[in-house]
């Protein structure tokens, strides 16, 4: 699918150049840290050099003094503690976090994370059973139990008393625990809304270190929450950038036994691990042992302090992302083959499939890979106990929780956020339920939500990438939502050598432009091949500059977001335009 292109507009030019002054970079990046609203030094070196005394006092979270005043009556009465996460990347570093720092201050302290496939999300009546039979006098849930006001009356009823760790959207009614940690429930102050569910987490056990006057060591466990954050793509920006940040530097100068040998096991390169690294290496193989089977198998090698011990479970976390491989792509070949039939029934109606046999492990997965394919909100489902649950996924500007809400009445449950969510129905209800999802998210989506957007930030020439340039575009990391790495547009530049396909479906070539050629690499866009005749065709381009790391040698490459060629009917004339009318839009504003 051809995709729109949108370059923003630049920095208002006053502002860009005061910048330029204060912290002597050059205009185009002065330029892209203005339009992300960093217009002055203090601004600039709150984002370039971020610091832990920037993190908001945990106090100013509603009921965070309730929650550390309930932890400390545990450990000062010896109670049992449960600690209860969730089986995804960040509900089981959260779980993690919090057992460990529970354990180190002396609390006796169990971890639980329910199976997907016979519990599925959240906290149940059964694991209260087994909480109960443990002699559990207080469960912490941690990434999870926002929604969970019939089981928090259960748990109350067995004597238990539980203290929610969440970061989701909660429903009207918020369950009426010991307390609630949520920064974005009502009534919460709390001046930061995005932590990831590890945050929430962090920010517990900064009130508690606070108690024991112990200020330093919850920073020992940022490892955790950066892994958290990177992987639940929260935005990157206050307090997630300062703790993606710090957790980063943990995890690249001494990370943990477990972490370490995850590292090793996906080939990754010690003191040189990103947030993307995280996102698209290390994350996968956290979620795969709870896509298949027990995602306590995560928390293990996390918190495990043995390195010989860690390696035989990092082994296993590779074996089942191996084994979640085969299936992701037999799942996603069944849905692609049915959702074609559907998309050419149903025109740009949504995508809502089920199947009684696809594993429930992996249709988030493929419901993402098919929005990739075919830019629409999708809902797959599958089977489990005579129910159909299954996974939402959505598109920009696109807010798929809303579109469930609206169907509220037909779901047994829901939850999540504005582009992904979870959902459990009726079989039978499926037919009723994909008419009105489609009829109402054909309401709410226009025709541009349709068409994939690609926003650049600049414009540039390829001698604009000097080694400085590089080094201080480099500084805008940890990348994430609200701070995605930079992409740049170049006009009518030369495609040079000989371009051909690599790995996959990958698009190798060089570019040249004022003399200086880079080396580029545009996943997925092998297609593009067929526009290009090697030293023929000029092309306007969208790219990243990135890291290349080839046999220890490190240099800048472009990581190719899309091509057109200029000397085609298909010309720029959208782009040009769009250029002229910023530029005026930008001398009016400075004049």
């Amino acid at each position: 699918m051809d995709a729109r292109w949108n370059i923003r507009p630049p920095g208002d030019p006053e502002k860009v150049r005061l910048l330029v002054e204060e912290i002597h970079v050059p205009d185009i990046i002065a330029s892209i840290l203005v339009s992300r609203g960093i217009e002055d030094y203090d601004s600039a070196k709150r984002f370039f050099r971020p610091s832990l005394q920037q993190l908001h006092n945990p106090f100013l979270m509603h009921d965070m003094e309730k929650a550390v005043s309930r932890v400390i009556n545990a450990s000062e009465q010896g109670e049992k503690v449960l600690v209860f996460g969730d089986y995804d990347v960040d509900g089981t570093n959260s779980a993690s976090l919090l057992y460990l720092y529970l354990k180190r201050i002396g609390l006796d302290v169990e971890v639980y994370i329910p199976d997907r496939m016979s519990e599925g999300y959240g906290i149940s009546e059964p694991s209260i059973d087994y909480a109960a039979e443990k002699g559990v006098k207080l469960l912490v849930s941690i990434d999870c139990g926002i929604t969970a006001v019939s089981q928090v009356e259960y748990a109350k009823g067995k004597g238990i008393d539980v203290i929610i760790c969440d970061h989701h959207e909660p429903a009207e009614e918020i369950p009426d625990a010991y307390a609630v940690l949520d920064p974005i429930k009502p009534l919460c102050k709390y001046p930061f809304k995005y932590l990831s569910g590890a945050g929430v987490g962090f920010k517990l056990i900064q009130g508690l270190a606070e108690y024991f006057d112990e200020r330093e060591v919850p920073y020992e466990y940022l490892d955790f929450v950066a892994i958290a954050a990177a992987a639940d793509i929260v935005p990157m920006i206050g307090e997630n950038r300062i703790l993606v940040y710090y957790g980063l530097k943990l995890l690249n100068e001494n990370p943990r036994p477990g972490i370490k040998a995850l590292m090793e096991s996906a080939n990754l390169t010690f003191g040189d691990l990103t947030a993307q690294q995280i996102v698209f290496v290390m994350a996968p193989r956290i979620n795969a042992v709870g896509r298949l089977g027990d995602a306590t198998r995560a928390v293990d090698l996390l918190t495990a302090e043995d390195y010989g011990e860690a390696i035989s479970y990092a082994q296993v976390l590779e074996e089942e992302n191996r084994n979640r491989r085969v299936i992701d792509e037999e799942t996603y070949n069944a849905a692609q083959e049915v959702a074609e039939q559907y998309i050419k029934d149903g025109e740009d109606d949504p995508i809502v499939l089920h199947d009684n046999d696809w594993h429930p492990g992996v249709i988030g997965i493929v419901a993402s890979r098919l929005v990739e394919k075919y830019y629409r909100p999708t809902v797959l489902l599958t089977t489990v106990d005579g129910v159909a649950k299954g996974s939402a996924r959505s598109i920009s500007n696109f807010n798929i929780y809303e579109a469930l809400k609206s169907c509220e009445d037909l779901l047994l449950q829901f939850g999540g956020h504005k582009y992904a969510a979870g959902l459990a129905i009726e079989i039978e209800n499926i037919p009723a339920f994909r008419e009105r999802f489609v009829a109402n998210s054909a309401e709410m989506i226009t025709d541009d939500m349709l068409q994939h957007e690609i926003k650049a930030d600049a414009m540039l020439r390829l001698s604009d990438i000097t080694p400085r340039f590089f080094r201080i575009l480099k500084q805008f990391a940890p990348f994430g939502p609200g701070n995605m790495r930079p992409i740049f547009f170049a006009r009518d530049v030369e495609i040079y050598g000989q371009p051909r396909i690599v790995g996959k479906d990958h698009l190798k070539l060089k570019f040249r432009q004022d003399g200086v050629v880079f080396d580029s690499i545009g996943f997925n866009l092998g297609s593009r091949l067929d526009l290009i005749k090697s030293g023929q065709k000029n092309a306007d381009i969208l790219f990243t500059v990135e890291d290349n790391n080839w046999n220890g040698n490190v240099f800048p490459q472009l990581k190719l977001k899309d091509l057109r060629i200029t000397n085609e009917e298909r010309t720029n004339t959208e782009i040009l335009n769009q250029l002229s009318a910023q530029k005026a839009a930008a001398s009016e504003a400075s004049s």
